[in-house]
């Protein structure tokens, strides 16, 4: 029920996912008829992997993400995060509140042992690599042992679910010398280096597009607005163009050969096409969707839940923290 085309995109992309995925079964929870009007003339072999779990309630974008989680136990997303605690789901998507998400991850399904606080982590494109930004709006002001924490679950997620063998870890700064960064950041670089982690050092804003490192580490409220700065000035961008190439006739002839590698290029940096942020640190695979997801986002959100489940993710990020004595 969350996001701004919910229940329908939301249903179409859960059809699509168990489309792709011939073991997974979804749960939508929600306002039974309402979802129930979604599946009517689907595939039944994909119907039939879908079951409705009724909610009386919904969390508003606009709601205080820890009183709505304690106080609206009949909503959507607090009966979502239950099941994910009780093992009848092994994770949860949604597009809703962000901070209702990482509520609901820390105070209904919980945090892993060890884990102050969770991560938002977010896959960047870059010209030679994805990069990852942890956090992105999970924890706001994060202290530098919460650093610290995003860099070790950082690293193990790039290594085992995007296969990244050595991945490069740095701290967003606003200066490459290690003079630079507030007592927060330098902190977490002592800790960081300590760790025997492959640490390299400081990037600033400009670095990441250039793919510098594979893990990118900051703070809840410096992640959050890079990332919408670089989602609106993308599609700045692209209005221009197309404003551009519509009043000039030139531009528009080359436009003809042009189009299919500016396609593929703004494929590249379209968040559909990663689908949905992992919150590393609780116990359960959640992944937060865009707030403006379509199906395939929603698709591809589902995935990325997918994913992290098979491969095992929460397990180890416990088992490499815990058994590993890293924290």
């Amino acid at each position: 029920m969350g996001g701004d085309n919910a229940p329908h995109e939301v249903c179409q992309g859960a059809a699509i996912a168990c489309k792709n995925f011939p073991d997974l079964e979804i749960a939508l929870v929600g306002k039974e008829p309402l979802v129930k009007q979604q599946l009517e003339g689907l595939d039944p072999g994909v119907a039939k992997r879908l079951h409705v779990v009724h909610a009386d309630d919904v969390i508003g974008m606009e709601e205080s993400p820890v009183v709505s989680i304690r106080k609206k136990k009949d909503s959507s997303l607090r009966i979502a995060m239950e099941m994910v605690h009780s093992k009848e789901a092994q994770g949860c998507v949604s597009c809703g509140n962000t901070g209702a998400i990482v509520a609901g991850g820390v105070l209904v399904i919980g945090r892993i042992p060890g884990i102050e606080r969770p991560g938002l982590g977010m896959p960047l494109p870059a010209l030679n690599r994805t990069s990852m930004l942890i956090d992105v709006g999970a924890t706001v002001r994060a202290k530098p042992e919460n650093l610290f924490q995003f860099a070790l679950m950082g690293q193990i997620y790039k290594r085992h679910i995007f296969g990244v063998k050595e991945p490069e870890i740095a701290l967003l700064s606003n200066g490459e010398e290690e003079i630079k960064g507030d007592e927060v950041v330098m902190a977490a670089r002592e800790l960081i280096k300590a760790a025997n982690l492959n640490f390299k050092g400081y990037v600033e804003g400009k670095d990441i597009p250039f793919g510098t490192a594979d893990l990118v580490v900051c703070d809840g409220f410096t992640g959050n607005v890079l990332l919408k700065f670089m989602e609106g000035f993308g599609e700045a961008v692209y209005a221009l163009l197309k404003e551009e190439m519509g009043n000039r006739l030139l531009p528009k002839m080359g436009m003809v050969f042009m189009l299919p590698m500016i396609k593929e290029l703004w494929t590249r940096f379209d968040y559909e096409r990663y689908g949905g942020t992992p919150l590393l640190g609780v116990n359960g695979a959640v992944i937060k969707a865009h707030g403006r997801s379509k199906s395939t986002a929603v698709a591809n959100a589902i995935r990325v839940a997918h994913d992290f489940v098979e491969k095992r993710g929460v397990e180890l990020i416990r088992e490499e923290l815990l058994e590993g004595g890293k924290l």
